[in-house]
This record gives C-alpha cells, structure tokens and sequence, in this order.
C-alpha cells in the first residue's frame, strides 16, 4: 500500500505501469516560463462618448462658436439660499426674469428678493387654478409642478414642467391687466416656491425710479421679430406676384461668441532605469506602464467631457433643453420627449449602465422590446433607431437620480464636436504626447504624459437632458 506522500512524488512509471519515455509534464513545468497577460486595470471602459464625438482640429488653441444673434433675453433658472428651512432668492438672480434683464439698481433688487413670500407645498397640491387672476410671480425653488390646461377634446392635458429654478406667470409684471391664469399649476411632488404679488411689485415700481419704464422697455425688446428659436429673423418674401419690393435683409451676429480654450490632462510616469534594463523581457515594462497611464489620461479626458464645468456637456446644455421625467424612472415616453428635443438627426443616446436597466424595466412592464442596432461593429440597444449607449462618467447621486443625454453630433450637421489639437511635439496618440523629462539622481525616469482636449456645442438643440432620472427599483 502506497501513502499519500508516495502518490504526490513522481514516479518513474506512467499510469498504465509502463516505463514514461518522456518527461512529466510536472517536472517540466518547473523550467518553463508561464503564459501570462499584459497587466490589466478594470477602470478601463468602453468609452463611448470619446469615440462617438467627431474631433475638429483646433489649430491655435482656441475654437470659437459664431451664432445667429438670439434676441432671447434671461433664459436662465433662478438660484436661492436656504438657512435652515427658510429659502431666500439671490437678489441678483432676478435678472434671470426677462422683464428684469439687465436692471443693475441692487437696493431695488433687494427689496423686490425681500418682497416674495415662501410657500411649501406638499404632492397633489394645487398651486394656480386656471381661470383665477393672473396676480403673482411663482419661483420655484425645489420640487416639480406640472402646468396643466383643457384639451381640445374636453381632457386635460400636461402643458410642461417646471422644477428647481424655474419661474411662471413673469408676464403679470409688465402688463397693465394681466387677465386669468391659463393653466393650473399643479405639485408632482413636495417642495417650496417663493411667490410675489403684483401689488407688492406695483409698490416698489412707484418708489423706484426707472423700475417700471425699465419692464416695459425688456417687454417691448422681447416682441422683436425672431423665428421660433429664437434668433433674429431674416426678412423674406414668397408667394408674390408682380413686382413688389422685396424686403431687404441681413444675418446679424453674436458680437461676443463662445470661445472654448482647449483643456489639459497630465501627469509624470516615472520608471527606475533598473526595471527598464532588467526586466523588460518579454514585455516592455514601460510600454506597459504607458499604457495603463494612457488609459487612465483617456478615462479622466471622458470624464471632464462630461462633468467639467466650463465645456462638460452636464452644464453646457441650454436650459430649455433640459427635460424631466414624467414620474422618476426614464420611461418610453420620456425618452421620446428626449429624442424631440434634438428631432434634427439625433445621433446617440449617453445612460449610465443603471439607468440604461431602469429603462429596459419600464420597457418590460409594458411589454416593449427595443430593438439593437450594429454601430460601429457592435450590436448595442436602440430607441427609435438611435443607438442607446452606456457611459458610467455620467454621475449617480445619492439618492439614486442621474441624467440621459441625447446629442446630435458633426460640424456640418451644426451638433456637439470634440476639440483636440494634432501634431503636438513628441505625439504618441492624436492630441497626446509622451515626452521625456529625463532621470534623476535616483536613477529614475520620468516621462510627461499630456492630453489635449474640449467639447462644443454648435448649436442649443443640438444637445438635450433628461434630468432627475431616478434608477432605483
């Protein structure tokens, strides 16, 4: 009988009890080298936005973005302080209101902040009724109201949302009789606003000098003949006969035009001259080490595409573009809201992994199916056709909300471009250099590794976001 000990120790005979007239597999696995794979790093993903987005060349560092003169005047979202529970607006937040653009007078500002009253509501509330008079200005400082109004089929119907930031009902302050509500304002959830009657902006008007030929001069500005996005209107005529006098024109500019600097990501690879001479068999190890830094540069470059705050595409979408959902989860019909913002050829639609399952949940329960599209040699999901890519840079917060973005991309199709700059010194990718900085008295090399990028947005409706996107089950 043979021990276990015996049994782990080879022997000269095979399996069969035959003498082995080769060697043990066992005993030449000792002197041969192991088959092994270049480092990994999990950090690496698809990268989708990074390979989706066309790149312009950007020659002299800096990309400017001409645009048709818009005449739309404070488009922007009001922003307010809080201590504790009470929710004051920023004085000079009110400029945001097209009737109060461009009034600089702060201590009439002030009194018109210090004139609103906070009003917290609770889910189902109704704040406006439709048909009452039109007597207050409504800032809403948190939550989501829905505007809603008789249909043409005696149904009610949902006119849009207003949520944090938003404003309703700015006309009452340059209108001598401001008439009835259109619609109702109606709470999806809870929240506070901050409201102002007219009569209290009546009172400060007649005390300050200038205040009420300042509306009436922004309201008259507002009228100005522009088309239905905004942008000064071109004088054309068509359908005539004979010979008229056709009106004269001219395409009127931005005077000052978005300028988008390129930005930069960097960081110092250092090696020790040991590990490079020594043990550079078979793999090169600073091949490798500037490999996973690339990959690193490359995932830090998506995430400020996304999140930074001067060219990230979160902060550089146009207000009006920005969408919430109907209930909290991105449903089909949310999705399609999305797609109508950017209806001129929209290209992809960017979720994070999570919200990108939330859909296919809202999907199931109503029993759709999207359909996959082949792009770029993959099969990905779809939404009307428009690839629905994943893309984990864009943020989840804490209480599991996030946002979708839809774009259409390309400088002829006047979408969302990358910004990069080729033939730098010591290129080793597009825009990303690799140069040597030297070794020091460690024996250490360092190598500078930097990338060069920036994203633009051509054109406001190019880029659209569903926000408030909630993930959880």
């Amino acid at each position: 009988m043979t021990t276990a000990s015996e049994t782990t120790e080879p022997t000269p005979e095979s399996a069969s009890g035959h003498p082995r007239l080769s060697l043990d597999t066992a005993a030449a696995r000792n002197l041969a080298t192991t088959t092994k794979t270049p480092p990994q790093m999990q950090e690496i993903s698809s990268r989708w936005l990074l390979k989706v987005l066309p790149w312009v060349q950007v020659s002299g560092g800096t990309f400017r973005v001409n645009r048709r003169l818009t005449h739309t005047l404070g488009n922007g979202r009001v922003e307010f302080v809080t201590t504790g529970a009470e929710v004051r607006v920023i004085p000079a937040e009110l400029g945001e209101l097209p009737s109060l653009a461009g009034y600089e007078d702060a201590g009439v500002l002030r009194r018109l902040a210090d004139a609103f009253e906070q009003r917290d509501f609770t889910a189902g509330e109704v704040l406006l009724e439709a048909g009452a008079p039109a007597d207050r200005v409504l800032l809403v400082a948190h939550g989501k109201l829905s505007r809603r109004g008789a249909g043409a089929y005696d149904t009610e119907t949902e006119h849009g949302r207003l949520a944090d930031g938003d404003y309703h009902g700015e006309a009452v302050l340059g209108e001598e009789d401001p008439g009835t509500w259109e619609h109702s304002l109606v709470a999806l959830t809870g929240g506070t606003v901050l409201t102002l009657d007219r009569a209290a902006f009546l009172r400060i008007a007649a005390e300050a000098p200038g205040l009420a030929e300042h509306v009436a001069r922004a309201r008259a500005a507002g009228a100005a003949r522009s088309n239905a996005e905004g942008e000064a209107a071109i004088e054309l005529a068509s359908g005539h006969v004979g010979e008229p006098v056709l009106p004269g024109t001219f395409v009127d500019y931005e005077l000052e035009p978005r300028e988008y600097e390129l930005s930069v990501a960097q960081t110092v690879l250092r090696v020790h001259s040991r590990v490079a001479d020594l043990y550079n068999e078979p793999m090169n190890q600073v091949e490798e080490q500037l490999r996973l830094t690339i990959e690193a540069l490359r995932e830090r470059q998506e995430h400020e595409l996304v999140n930074n705050r001067e060219f990230g595409l979160l902060h550089n979408a146009d207000l009006r573009q920005r969408l919430h959902t109907r209930s909290g989860p991105p449903t089909p019909d949310d999705l399609d809201e999305l797609l109508a913002a950017v209806w001129k050829e929209p290209s992809v639609i960017l979720a994070h992994p999570k919200a990108i399952a939330a859909f296919g949940r809202e999907c199931n329960a109503r029993g759709l199916y999207p359909d996959s599209v082949s792009f770029q040699g993959h099969a990905v999901p779809s939404w009307r056709g428009v690839p629905v890519l994943p893309c984990n840079k864009l943020p989840v917060s804490a209480s599991g909300t996030t946002s979708i973005l839809a774009m259409r991309t390309g400088e002829k199709n006047q979408g969302v471009v990358g910004l990069h700059r080729t033939g730098i010194p010591d290129e080793y990718q597009p825009s990303l250099s690799v140069r040597f900085m030297g070794i020091n008295e460690q024996a250490v090399i360092s190598y500078l590794v930097s990338a060069y990028y920036s994203a633009a947005v051509l054109v406001p409706d190019a880029l659209g976001i569903l926000e408030d996107v909630e993930i959880g089950h």
